[in-house]
């Protein structure tokens, strides 16, 4: 009995050079990244390298921009994993051009990059923009917390840093010390210790969170002097003594049991409804078509001082996509909450609706009262003409908005995408690390609708 299989030969040679066309299907995700790569301007990429063509051979930057963004679409941000799949996986080999850059060809390129990575999310927003995707009607924009590449248990006091700092310093003196007297004091010796080196980095980190927190005491310090000064020519003036409670001391003011990190000293302690994390606060703003328009990392723990620069930001980034229409209404949850970004005019002239009250709430007082009727009373204050306006016919579905299109997007990135962790570490890094990501979001939402608009 003859078995009629297909044949296996893995030592057969192509009788012809294999083309990559065929290794692929044509609406495969990485034949979309390569289209767009090439409606990219990547000048300020190129900008780096010699154009006289002296030096070592280098991997075209049109190759690592392909790379990053199709591993960031699929949800791989480790350079050694990404090097692993270019090795692997054929839709890599494709994006790479069968080449294999190594795991530091890539993190540097990333790390070289970042200043660029915001100007890449631009880029890709003007293809949405191209394709009809963004509408500026209604716009929604929030904040979620992102875990920084760091520890919670890694938090140190002021005190806490002294002791440790002095520790160290004390250490490095007596190495030098004892490598005098083996070597003599205008001898080098040999290379410096690997362990020394580390605690070089590691004294530099440690002195950059003893300079935060320092800085934040001397802040508490002054405001709770200018209290005082206050509160004693308050005193003099009406010839009376203040009721209250007496005020601290300003060396009494700052909070002894502040903590930086020293892994991450940019990152903060951050509250998220799973508890404390030690993290930096992601802020996004996106349409009704869950488009991302405007995005950036901040250190501050709650979002009540980015609504503006956000709102600024998307009219700045409207200018330069050149996106005709204008934004109409911002809506936010009640964490931008606050009467001065009531009172302050927003860019663009933006409507505002932001919620008074968390979301349960909100939605409670939404269901127990009916649309207010009667004419808005005179002198009520920013805050209470917000509220009134959110329970008002118009502002309840508007409202309802916000709901479907910014919180699925962040479900998108986080849960879907795995991004709940950054890779990089510092602020900056972070930033164009999550521009990055927002910018192959808003890339996969094209290549889904399928109203891509090459030129």
């Amino acid at each position: 009995m003859a078995y009629n299989f297909l044949p296996c030969d893995r030592n057969q040679s192509y009788l012809l050079p294999p083309s990559l066309v065929d290794w692929l299907p044509q609406d495969h995700l990485a034949w979309f990244v390569l289209d767009a790569v090439k409606q990219i301007d990547l000048s300020e990429f190129y900008k780096k390298y010699r154009s006289d063509g002296v030096g070592n051979s280098a991997f075209n930057p049109s190759i690592m921009v392909g790379l990053l963004i199709y591993s960031y679409c699929t949800g791989e941000r480790s350079s050694r994993k990404i090097e692993k799949h270019c090795q692997t996986d054929v839709a890599y080999k494709v994006v790479t051009a069968n080449q294999y850059p190594d795991h530091s060809t890539i993190s540097r390129f990333r790390k070289d990059n970042q200043s660029h990575l915001k100007k890449l999310f631009l880029e890709i927003l003007r293809l949405c923009a191209e394709a009809g995707l963004v509408k500026l009607g209604k716009v929604s924009l929030d904040g979620t917390k992102i875990k920084a590449n760091a520890s919670l248990s890694a938090n140190r006091t002021l005190k806490h840093l002294e002791q440790e700092i002095d520790k160290m310093l004390s250490e490095a003196a007596a190495k030098d010390a004892e490598e005098d007297k083996a070597f003599g004091i205008d001898k080098r010796g040999d290379e410096m210790p690997e362990d020394l080196r580390n605690r070089e980095s590691r004294i530099n980190r440690l002195k950059a969170c003893k300079e935060r927190l320092e800085q934040e005491k001397a802040e508490a310090e002054k405001q709770q002097q200018d209290k005082i000064d206050n509160r004693k020519a308050k005193e003099e003036s009406s010839g009376k003594k203040p009721r209250g409670r007496k005020p601290k001391l300003p060396e009494e003011a700052g909070n002894k049991e502040a903590k930086a990190n020293v892994t991450d000293p940019d990152s903060r302690i951050m509250k998220t409804r799973k508890g404390f994390v030690q993290g930096l606060n992601a802020q996004a703003v996106t349409t009704e078509e869950q488009i991302i328009v405007a995005e950036d990392v901040t250190q501050q723990e709650n979002d009540k001082q980015q609504l503006h620069p956000m709102l600024e930001q998307t009219e700045s980034n409207r200018k330069t996509v050149g996106i005709k229409e204008k934004t109409g209404v911002a809506l936010a949850d009640a964490g931008y909450c606050s009467e001065d970004n009531f009172t302050k005019s927003p860019a663009g002239d933006v409507e505002l609706l932001v919620a008074v009250q968390k979301d349960y709430k909100q939605r409670k007082a939404i269901e127990a009262q009916p649309p207010p009727e009667e004419p808005i009373p005179e002198g009520l204050s920013s805050t209470e003409l917000m509220e009134r306006k959110l329970l008002t016919e118009r502002g309840r579905e508007l409202y309802k908005i916000r709901g479907q299109t910014i919180e699925p997007v962040f479900g998108q990135i986080k849960d879907v995408r795995g991004f709940d962790r950054f890779m990089q570490r510092g602020v900056d890094a972070c930033r164009g690390e999550w521009s990055l990501i927002c910018a192959t979001h808003n890339l996969l939402k094209l290549w889904r609708s399928g109203k891509v608009c090459w030129n």
